[in-house]
């Protein structure tokens, strides 16, 4: 915390090179020679028949199981507990001898080997957001985020889009000062070849400014969440103006791609967003193909869809071949999907998916009229909260309603308002409610984000 407050004292000029040097160690994580060799055995697979992948991926499980078995106490005491022979699970149905595993219960005991299993240099800390609002911090190891990035890679590449593209980046990275009020509204990553686009000062006053540097550097690629890239279209289309240059891939990710948010951008920037389906947790993984359609990733995980008894779509469960740091067994995604029969036409194997449903926000809308979508960030390192939600009633003003954990203090509290602020700026009005529950939907999920003001409406701003 203390780094991140020294750079947001810093000039822009150190902050362009405070983001390349995290760039250049991001790099060297993510992409080195094991990158390399996870790249080419995963483009090799995607050529495989469907017979053969599916056959791989049960091999990778039983390992996997069988691993967990002999060096996970968790997974010790689980299997026997339910009498449960990890020799015997050897397919997707075989798993269903073992109970879901939610999140909730990896943050009261993560699953995870004995400290000197993994080699301390090859363990990393990686940590989610995710669509509940609650924040898990767990162990990874370098090969296991470098197997990630291969298969996402894979993806990129089969639109064309190569580690060397400049990408013109809309996230929800802090890299310009909510203070700030006049541009640049974006700083560079130059070793990861990013323009880094604030998402916090996206507004109708500032959005002149975003277009013209975009015309102006010309970024092949643009690459962003949903809710931000529409916001950016819609702007661009009120504006009865263009972006004066052809963009080559437009992608998304993060967030659940609406069909009006597709349209939408592919109206005002000239390409159909493709989309990614990944999360830390690397429990499952769904590419979009060029024809459109998405591809469960069988051969980096092993997926189940189970109905959901609550309403249309099934329950996505994955379990994670790839990181022996923190194995994930049944992990409950917490996000639904509806599964199709009909085989695409591009001949790849994999299940295909129809829809994904689960990451749908609302914005909240800051005084300055700025609309900010994806704000689970402000939750992703309080590990003492179990639920949070972000409600608002008022312009500028929001209510965060927090289910405690058994461990939250005023310690936590005084960063969650910190970490607040830090995103929405200190003219907006927090208040903290503390609840035992937060309200589902009829499909059983949680939105982080919920508002009661028409422009803050994910339908109405996209």
């Amino acid at each position: 915390m203390h780094l991140e407050n020294v750079y947001q004292q810093l000039p822009t000029f150190l902050q362009n090179v405070a983001c390349s040097l995290i760039g250049w160690q991001i790099q060297r994580t993510r992409f080195g020679p094991g990158f390399r060799r996870h790249l080419r055995l995963a483009e090799e697979r995607a050529g495989w028949s469907k017979d053969r992948l599916l056959a791989y991926r049960d091999q990778q499980l039983q390992a996997f199981v069988r691993y967990c078995a002999a060096s996970v106490p968790y997974y010790q005491d689980l299997f026997k507990q339910h009498g449960v022979d990890p020799q015997q699970i050897r397919t997707l149905e075989d798993l269903q001898q073992l109970p879901v595993l939610t999140k909730q219960q990896v943050q009261c005991r993560c699953p995870k080997p004995p400290a000197d299993r993994i080699p301390r240099k090859q363990r990393l800390t990686a940590h989610t957001s995710g669509t509940t609002g609650s924040g898990l911090r767990f162990t990874t190891t370098l090969d296991a985020v470098q197997q990630q990035w291969a298969v996402w890679w894979r993806y990129r590449r089969w639109h064309d889009i190569q580690p060397d593209t400049w990408c013109g980046y809309f996230g929800g990275r802090s890299v310009v000062p909510l203070s700030q009020r006049r541009p640049p509204f974006w700083r560079r990553n130059v070793p990861g070849r990013q323009i880094l686009f604030s998402g916090y000062h996206l507004s109708p006053e500032n959005a002149p400014f975003y277009l013209a540097e975009l015309r102006r550097r010309r970024p092949p690629w643009i690459h962003g969440y949903p809710s931000l890239l529409a916001l950016l279209a819609a702007y661009l289309l009120d504006s009865r103006g263009d972006l004066g240059y052809q963009v080559s891939q437009i992608t998304v990710g993060a967030e659940n791609l609406l069909p009006q948010q597709a349209a939408l951008i592919e109206r005002a920037m000239g390409r159909r967003p493709k989309q990614n389906y990944g999360m830390a947790e690397a429990v499952a993984n769904m590419s979009e193909c060029e024809c459109g359609r998405l591809h469960v990733d069988e051969d980096f995980a092993a997926v189940e869809f189970l109905p959901n008894s609550a309403g249309p779509g099934c329950h996505v469960i994955g379990t994670n071949f790839s990181n022996p740091a923190t194995p994930l067994l049944r992990y409950d995604t917490q996000d639904l999907a509806t599964v199709s029969d009909e085989p695409c036409p591009c001949g790849r194997p994999g299940r295909v998916v129809g829809e994904i449903d689960g990451r749908r926000e609302d914005y909240v809308v800051l005084k300055g009229g700025a609309r900010l979508g994806r704000l689970d960030h402000i939750f992703k390192d309080l590990v003492n909260i179990r639920e949070a939600q972000i409600h608002q009633r008022q312009v500028g003003a929001i209510t965060l309603r927090v289910v405690r954990g058994q461990a939250y203090g005023p310690a936590d509290e005084q960063r969650l308002l910190q970490e607040t602020r830090q995103r929405l700026g200190e003219q907006t009005e927090v208040t903290i409610e503390y609840v035992d529950a937060l309200q589902r939907s009829a499909s059983g999920k949680l939105r982080v984000v919920v508002s009661d003001l028409e422009q803050g409406r994910l339908e109405a701003c996209s």
